[in-house]
C-alpha cells in the first residue's frame, strides 16, 4: 500500500552543480528516484541545481522535505551521509558544498518566516572529486543505488506514518 497516507506530502529536492563531478550527485540521483518512486502520488521531485533563494518557495511549501546534495564531511569518497532536523546547518554552519551557503540562507529564511518543513532530512554523499567534469567519479557513481535506497526508505517511512 504505497499511498496509505496521501496527505503526507513529501518533497525531494536535489541540489548540486553538475559541472564539478561529484558535486552534482543530488542532480544525478533524481532520474533514479523518479523511476523508483513513480507510484507515489504524495511525492514531488524538484531539480534545484544551484538556485539558492529561488528554492525558498518549494522549501516553505514542503511538509516533509528530503534534500539530496554532496556533503563534505571529511569522510572517504562515496560515503553516504544523512542528517536530520537541526543536524543540518541552517546558516554559517559547516560549508557542506560549493553552493550551499545559498541554500543555508534558504533554510534560515524559512525558519525566520516560520514556514519550515514539519520534517527535514538531508541525504548526501562525500565527494571523491570536485574537479571540473560533468560525470560523477566511478566511486560515487557506484554508490548511487545505496543513496537512492536511503532516500526511498525515508519516503516509505513518512508515507506510512499516520
Amino acid at each position: 500500500m504505497k499511498n496509505r497516507d496521501k496527505d503526507q506530502k513529501i518533497t525531494i529536492l536535489g541540489i548540486g552543480n553538475t559541472l564539478f563531478s561529484d558535486e552534482g550527485v543530488g542532480i544525478h540521483l533524481l532520474p533514479i528516484l523518479e523511476e523508483s518512486l513513480k507510484g507515489y502520488e504524495n511525492v514531488e521531485i524538484i531539480e534545484g541545481l544551484t538556485d539558492g533563494m529561488r528554492l525558498l518557495g518549494p522549501v516553505e511549501d514542503a511538509e516533509n522535505l528530503i534534500i539530496i546534495d554532496a556533503i563534505n564531511a571529511g569522510k572517504e569518497g562515496g560515503t553516504i551521509i544523512s542528517l536530520k532536523g537541526d543536524e543540518i546547518p541552517a546558516y554559517f554552519g559547516i560549508k557542506m558544498s560549493i553552493h550551499q551557503l545559498g541554500f543555508q540562507e534558504v533554510l534560515l529564511a524559512a525558519k525566520m518566516r516560520e514556514r519550515f518543513p514539519k520534517q527535514i532530512v538531508m541525504f548526501g554523499m562525500q565527494p571523491t572529486s570536485l574537479e571540473l567534469g560533468v560525470e560523477l567519479t566511478d566511486t560515487n557513481r557506484a554508490r548511487l543505488g545505496d543513496l537512492a535506497d536511503a532516500v526511498i526508505q525515508q519516503v516509505e517511512h513518512w508515507s506510512h506514518v499516520s
